[in-house]
């Protein structure tokens, strides 16, 4: 029982520092993505957090199995560097003994995982996409910051306002650019420009659902940047039509919103691959377990970073398999029968085949021994 705390221990914690290091790395790329979409003004930045908090949950579900197979890499590595393995080997302690033990935290990391996928994933990416639909029904006005040059319609329309109310229906010192599409022959690279600069603005609402931003006390620059043709009109009020956000792609397919239990006896293709994806990944930790477990075992001369890189491609090429399998289950190539389930099967097949390498080796030693004779 000493053994099997001590071992539980060391694992979840180096797979728990695993984990969370490379949730940090992941979030940290999407919420690039999203600041960048904020900066230009197709995302409310105050709905950023709220954004990353729903997707947590479907990062989590793929990084715990590989946290976990990286741990029991590092941290039995580490003991067989030590030494310490051969300690409890010396005490009794056998290699099945030792996969029994790694199952049990292996069992909690897969329970959590199942949680992940069969519950808070799609309720994420339902409450996600809500988000982003509600994002992109914002207009220019909605989301205009104000002391900040902000980029609209591909980077071909800049707007600026130096002060907004704070119930934003008042603007003050706009300034607004519009490129327009080039001017002349085909291939021109010259383009029109629309320069508009008022005193003071505010957005009104058409019955037609329309919105317009109201200029008042301005002027409008028309030409081509290097050309002196540039006309110059002056305003008393001047409208413009106030475009929406380019549309935010919302995140996974119909199928991964749909809760588990919409996806249970259903015949159809999309929803069966989505189903055994689901039940793939608490499935996944327990099979990497008996992959990571035989892995693990390192000489000390050789260093406990000998087999991390050979062992992280069979991860990746498991992964990379089953996603391509679930493609073609998708898309009707594959029947439901067959599906993920002869992945996992092999790689358990090859788990086993690890674990019991090096005992198939001694019989058969023994064997060519005794045919020898004497």
């Amino acid at each position: 029982m000493i053994a099997f705390r001590y071992l539980s221990r060391e694992l979840l914690i180096t797979a728990a520092a695993v984990s969370a290091a490379l949730l940090v790395i992941i979030m940290s790329g999407r919420f690039i993505k999203y600041l960048a979409q904020a900066a230009q003004g197709a995302l409310d930045p105050s709905v950023l957090l709220m954004i990353m908090g729903f997707r947590i949950p479907g990062f989590l579900q793929l990084i715990l199995p590989l946290g976990l197979f990286l741990g029991i890499l590092l941290a039995y590595g580490r003991l067989y560097l030590d030494s310490e393995m051969l300690v409890l080997s010396a005490t009794g302690m056998s290699g099945q003994q030792l996969l029994l033990y790694t199952l049990a935290p292996a069992a909690l990391v897969a329970l959590l995982s199942g949680w992940l996928s069969l519950s808070l994933t799609p309720q994420g990416i339902v409450r996600v996409t809500q988000i982003l639909n509600e994002q992109s029904a914002l207009t220019e006005f909605d989301t205009l910051v104000p002391g900040r040059f902000q980029s609209m319609k591909g980077g071909s329309r800049v707007t600026y306002s130096e002060t907004l109310s704070n119930q934003r229906k008042e603007l003050g010192g706009v300034f607004i650019s519009d490129r327009a599409a080039p001017r002349g022959s085909s291939g021109a690279k010259s383009s029109d420009i629309s320069v508009l600069v008022a005193q003071s603005g505010h957005q009104e609402l058409q019955p037609d659902g329309s919105r317009y931003l109201i200029l008042q006390n301005g002027y409008r620059y028309d030409g081509t940047p290097g050309q002196a043709d540039y006309r110059i009109l002056q305003y008393d009020s001047y409208g413009v039509l106030l475009p929406k956000p380019e549309p935010v792609s919302s995140i996974g397919s119909r199928e991964e919103a749909l809760p588990t239990a919409a996806l249970w006896g259903s015949t159809q293709p999309q929803h069966q691959a989505e189903l055994q994806w689901r039940l793939s990944i608490p499935l996944l930790v327990f099979v990497v377990t008996f992959l990571a477990v035989p892995l693990s075992r390192v000489n000390p001369r050789q260093g406990r970073f000998i087999k991390l890189l050979p062992a992280i491609l069979l991860y990746m090429a498991y992964l990379a398999l089953l996603i391509f399998i679930r493609g073609a289950l998708y898309k009707g190539r594959l029947p439901a029968a067959i599906g993920l389930w002869w992945v996992h099967g092999l790689f358990f097949a090859l788990g086993l085949l690890l674990l019991y390498q090096e005992r198939l080796h001694l019989s058969f030693s023994r064997r060519r021994a005794a045919r020898v004779p004497a």
